[in-house]
């Protein structure tokens, strides 16, 4: 009598495999912490901006002979949304940069919160600028995550 022998794998075999794939996975995804490594890039992203508008700023007054944008003021102001019509740029609680994006000439646009428009005002950019008591500029990101503190002065 001929017995055919059948070769593979049985269901519990296969099965036990993806139950360890699963776990393998599992530990992985929590080991990389997903949200705390997508928090820490856009921090990164905040760090640039904040250097990269401190620069234009700094940039603004060497051509300007040592004027500021008016925008720029002794109380912490958030930074004019790009767009941003001019009545509410010239408001008490917003910094009017928008001279930095006349001609292209600093920015073609003044970069914004990587979270915004959800975690900013309306018509703000969620960086805040302004000019200290002894004449320095302090661009800063109140939206930092993690509990980081990111500011620049120059």
């Amino acid at each position: 009598m001929n017995k055919k022998q059948h070769t593979g794998f049985t269901l519990v075999e296969v099965l036990l495999v993806i139950a360890i794939i699963a776990i393998l996975a599992s530990i992985v995804i929590i080991a990389i912490n997903p949200a705390k490594q997508l928090a820490q890039a856009r921090n990164t992203q905040r760090w640039s901006n904040v250097n990269t508008i401190l620069n234009a700023i700094h940039q603004y007054a060497i051509d300007n002979k040592g004027a500021m944008p008016v925008g720029v003021a002794t109380t912490t102001k958030e930074i004019c949304a790009n767009g941003a019509i001019t009545s509410t740029c010239s408001g008490a609680s917003l910094a009017d940069l928008r001279v930095l994006t006349d001609n292209e000439i600093y920015f073609t646009a003044i970069p914004g919160d990587p979270t915004c428009p959800t975690g900013c005002n309306a018509s703000g950019l969620g960086y805040t600028v302004k000019k200290s008591a002894n004449g320095r500029i302090v661009v800063a990101a109140p939206g930092a995550e993690l509990g980081e503190t990111i500011s620049v002065t120059r």
